[in-house]
């Protein structure tokens, strides 16, 4: 058990590390990181070895956003199976219902119990 929770350690803080060295090395912006991030898990989804990876890092690489990028994949994937273009179009964000939704709750929910303020 040790050793699972040590690859997902080490998984995460990789992707971690490698946003941080995107932020202090680049000019990129936190909302390109994000994005790009997010087409990495597209891509590793798309070429088929994000499950390889999953196996291995768990919680490691399918917390982080590559994760979403990966589920919205699987489901536009999917969904070309069964119903064509529609299918595809409609497939990753069917496949995602559940996490947008709560993420959406959840954000609602806590800004009922906090005051939003700007940075200063």
């Amino acid at each position: 058990m040790l050793a699972v929770y040590l690859r997902v350690f080490l998984v995460g803080g990789i992707v971690c590390l490698i946003g941080q060295l995107l932020i202090n090395l680049t000019k990129m912006t936190s909302a390109k990181i994000l994005v790009t991030f997010l087409l990495l898990g597209v891509v590793l989804e798309a070429v088929g070895v994000f499950d390889a990876i999953k196996e291995f890092a768990r919680a490691g690489i399918t917390i982080p956003i590559t994760g979403f990028g990966s589920t919205l994949t699987k489901g536009a994937i999917e969904g070309a199976k069964k119903n064509g273009l529609p299918g595809a179009l409609t497939g990753g964000m069917q496949a995602a219902a559940a996490g947008l939704s709560s993420a959406i709750f959840f954000g609602f929910l806590i800004s009922l119990i906090f005051k939003a303020r700007t940075k200063v």
